[in-house]
């Protein structure tokens, strides 16, 4: 009998929560209590590079989950594990849904802050005719400005979302509030490096993730920074080209014009991969995709403001991939994410380079089969008159062939997509307007890449983000930031995921 009232009790709680509106000031009251738990996190190097480094940080979440009542256990990969924290509803029978979080982040050059360290977390306000200024840390205890900001590196990819998650099941806690489903935390340490073991790790803890819904707590909103949900992302591939050239560096006025330069022969042969108006010109790069008028409907009604786009952009007019930018991010991408060839500014010499590389990315949508989109990338290579290898060539190779290069490539992983009318939309839909009186941005594909086809596929879940940090953040660059309202409205959000019920 006094088992029954306890239920019953828990699921008037946890109904009383979720019938009532989530204020700012309940948020901020939590903000407040982690502001300097968030600075403890942002002190931890995250590169996963280093793993020892990332063990300090996966031992920090094994600290900071259970004192908000989960339970944490490691999910071997072979590699750095993955984190799984658990926290059951008092419902026996209610559905399970697995949120997931990253807390590693990009390597970083510390010369390029402007900042003591990018481990040291720095507030800062922005002053008219002098930038961003440092402000005191204390600061954030008092009334703080939503547009201050937060400087460090993962202010926002993404150990703001980690803090944020905390921060409201702090506010659950506080307000006697109960989960109304079993509640799996997945905490990935890989991300920026693809999480190259995540499809391999998902496969082997299968029945350890297994859910009923997929919440991923990372990225930004619309560029607007109104709430939003995002029912999809690309995939990404990497494909690395390097053309040869002489077998040492020459000297250019004695074997200009005479020595074929591979820097020049790359440029052309990247030149070659796309039109003037930015589209891909290798045949077949697009085979596949085709957007119907119900996904444009979807799309039109994201509000893009494209000419403040292209304003932020520096750019006057965008590639013609497509109609619309919402229409562009339904295609694959190929990009040129970096160029190396010679010596430039002080370290310049007058040489003809041995070798040239260029580094590409492929951002993949559902449609696109990455091991496809690359052999294309390779037949255009080898149609181009190269002898493509996947290593060095020998010096019989060099007095062979006049064209040469080496191919490498990888796949991360595959795209995602979720309908936007689905259970699990739906859901978010009404946590979201519960925390903020007025529907999500609904996107049906973001620009960015998360390791979450994985989960897709393998455990047969549909899966939906809910972004949180502020557009403009400098992820993946110097000076990387989290504007103080976001994190507040962030706790809005999540907390009122938190105690919607699933079904």
């Amino acid at each position: 009998m006094i088992r029954t009232i306890f239920f019953l009790f828990s699921l008037l709680a946890a109904g009383a929560l979720s019938a009532q509106p989530i204020t700012d000031s309940l948020a901020m009251r939590h903000a407040r209590a982690v502001w300097d738990e968030f600075r403890e996190l942002l002190a931890l190097s995250n590169d996963a590079h280093f793993p020892d480094d990332i063990e300090k940080n996966v031992q920090w979440c094994e600290t900071a989950f259970p004192r908000r009542g989960f339970s944490t256990r490691r999910l071997s990969t072979g590699g750095i594990p993955l984190l799984l924290a658990e926290r059951k509803s008092p419902r026996k029978n209610a559905p399970t849904v697995l949120a997931y979080l990253q807390l590693d982040g990009q390597p970083v050059d510390p010369a390029h802050w402007q900042q003591e360290s990018p481990w040291k977390a720095t507030l800062k306000k922005q002053v008219e005719g002098q930038g961003w200024v440092e402000i005191p840390w204390q600061e954030l205890h008092g009334q703080p400005d939503p547009d201050w900001r937060i400087f460090a590196r993962s202010t926002s990819d993404a150990k703001g979302p980690v803090m944020i998650f905390l921060a409201a099941m702090d506010a659950l806690i506080a307000s006697g509030g109960q989960l109304p489903y079993h509640l799996k935390v997945i905490m990935d340490f890989e991300e920026e490096l693809g999480s190259p073991r995540m499809a391999q790790a998902v496969e082997t803890h299968r029945k350890d993730l297994a859910a009923d819904a997929f919440v991923i707590f990372d990225g930004p909103p619309h560029i607007s920074n109104e709430p939003t949900l995002s029912f999809g992302a690309r995939g990404i591939a990497e494909i690395s080209i390097s053309v040869f050239g002489p077998a040492l560096p020459q000297h250019s006025g004695h074997y200009g014009n005479y020595c074929p330069n591979p820097a020049l022969r790359l440029a052309q042969l990247l030149a070659g991969m796309k039109d003037e108006q930015g589209r891909v010109s290798i045949p077949g790069f697009y085979d596949g995709i085709a957007i119907d008028e119900n996904a444009k409907a979807e799309m039109a009604r994201v509000p893009d403001n494209e000419a403040y786009i292209r304003a932020q952009l520096g750019i006057a007019q965008p590639d013609q991939v497509a109609g619309s930018y919402q229409e562009a991010l339904q295609y694959p991408s190929l990009n040129i994410r970096g160029m190396a060839s010679g010596w430039i500014g002080d370290e310049v010499r007058t040489i003809i380079p041995s070798v040239a590389t260029a580094e590409l990315d492929v951002r993949l949508v559902m449609e696109s089969d990455p091991e496809r989109l690359i052999g294309l990338v390779r037949k255009y290579v080898e149609d181009q008159g190269y002898l493509v290898l996947d290593r060095k060539p020998t010096q019989q190779e060099r007095l062979k062939h006049d064209k040469i290069c080496r191919l490498d490539s990888s796949v991360s992983y595959k795209a995602f997509r979720t309908e936007l009318d689905s259970p699990t939309g739906q859901w978010l839909s009404r946590a979201l307007v519960r925390a903020h009186g007025k529907a999500p941005i609904k996107i049906r594909t973001a620009g960015g890449s998360i390791p979450i086809s994985p989960f897709v596929t393998t455990l047969g879940v549909p899966a939906v983000a809910v972004p949180t940090v502020n557009p403009d953040n400098n992820q993946h660059s110097p000076n990387e930031n989290i504007r103080v309202g976001n994190f507040i409205e962030g706790i809005k959000t999540i907390l009122a995921v938190l105690t919607e019920p699933l079904r």
